[in-house]
């Protein structure tokens, strides 16, 4: 991963005019996205358009950079009716269930952030990303042969154009649940770590980090919907944690992440997320982790519009990108790990 992009994301983030921004996510150009107090709260859902105009669906069977439009186009969507800048959101394509092809083909398009929730499948693929990436810059007419990072939402509004420039750089996101001997192989091509949940697995990255002499970006993982199958502190005891992550030196803490339970409605997330959101209001309002604290990750296919509408800046998408899963392989994951079907964020 070139370096460049390691220290974009590590970069505090900035305030303008009262404006959370995140755009040192992306690239260094100027932007604000909107303060979370903009969102919009199950209060003021009846002046929404219906739900089905929200997020209609794409007929017929549609390619990939159609699927990553309407994607883009929906968050957007969701944006407006927050009140949020939308190049303020972060969209993190969950591969868990893609094809090489098809991730090669969105970094084509210009996407940078990818996230997998196994360990095993974040290395294999990041090696394998990493290889076609470098194969490919040596090439004279290569696209990736300049430097610098695409603006990845400078057209979210509008469908992606046709020679829309490739990512220069790939950033992976850890997204599932995080064993401790597994936190040195997550940090040599991680960029964020989405699910520290605890002191112990805090303590441990903190620990890698200090040998690596590079500060590690985690999100503190928080089981809003105290569900028993999810992962995540209570979120009684979340502002306790994020203060002790703090007093690690190279633990830097980016935010709050959380799942919402699995349902076919995504008006049942919503109080899920207003519950994460009010836990990370708390922490940036404690001062906690200083201007690093500014990334609230929840939302998936099924609810990323709820989400956004809700507080969220980076949501996690899979099955609206790539298409449904193998039926066969739900099945195996549910007798094998007894969870559901959030693919996108937990094991």
């Amino acid at each position: 991963m070139a370096a460049d992009s390691v220290e974009m994301l590590g970069r505090p983030l900035s305030h303008a005019g009262g404006l959370v921004t995140i755009r040192s996510l992306v690239s260094d150009g100027p932007f604000s996205a909107g303060e979370h107090s903009g969102r919009v709260g199950r209060t003021q859902r009846s002046s929404m358009a219906p739900d089905s105009d929200q997020s209609a669906p794409l007929s017929g069977d549609p390619t990939l950079r159609e699927r990553y439009d309407h994607v883009r186009t929906r968050i957007a969507r969701a944006a407006a009716r927050a009140g949020t800048d939308p190049r303020g959101i972060l969209l993190v394509a969950v591969t868990k269930y893609a094809d090489p092809e098809q991730i090669r083909e969105l970094i084509q398009l210009g996407h940078a952030d990818f996230g997998e929730n196994r360990v095993q499948q974040l290395l294999q693929r990041a090696a394998m990303i990493d290889e076609w990436l470098a194969r490919h810059r040596t090439l004279p007419s290569s696209p990736w042969s300049g430097s610098g990072q695409l603006d990845l939402f400078s057209s979210l509004t509008k469908p992606v154009a046709q020679d829309a420039a490739p990512a220069q750089a790939v950033r992976w996101h850890m997204i599932g649940g995080l064993q401790r001997n597994k936190v040195k192989k997550v940090a040599e091509v991680c960029r964020l770590i989405h699910s520290v949940d605890s002191l112990r697995l805090a303590e441990e990255v903190q620990s890698i980090a200090v040998k690596r002499e590079t500060p590690i970006d985690v999100l503190l993982q928080v089981n809003a919907a105290r569900e028993a199958s999810k992962g995540g502190c209570a979120p009684a005891a979340a502002i306790h944690l994020a203060e002790q992550f703090d007093t690690m030196v190279n633990v830097r803490l980016r935010g709050v992440m959380t799942m919402a339970p699995y349902s076919e409605n995504p008006e049942d997330s919503r109080r899920t997320f207003a519950r994460a959101r009010e836990v990370f209001e708390e922490i940036r309002a404690a001062q906690i982790g200083g201007g690093h604290c500014t990334i609230l990750s929840m939302g998936m296919s099924g609810d990323f519009e709820v989400a956004i509408e809700e507080g969220a800046n980076l949501v996690r998408v899979g099955t609206a990108l790539f298409g449904e899963k193998p039926v066969e392989e739900v099945a195996d994951e549910k007798h094998e790990s007894g969870q559901g079907d959030d693919d996108e964020g937990g094991v």
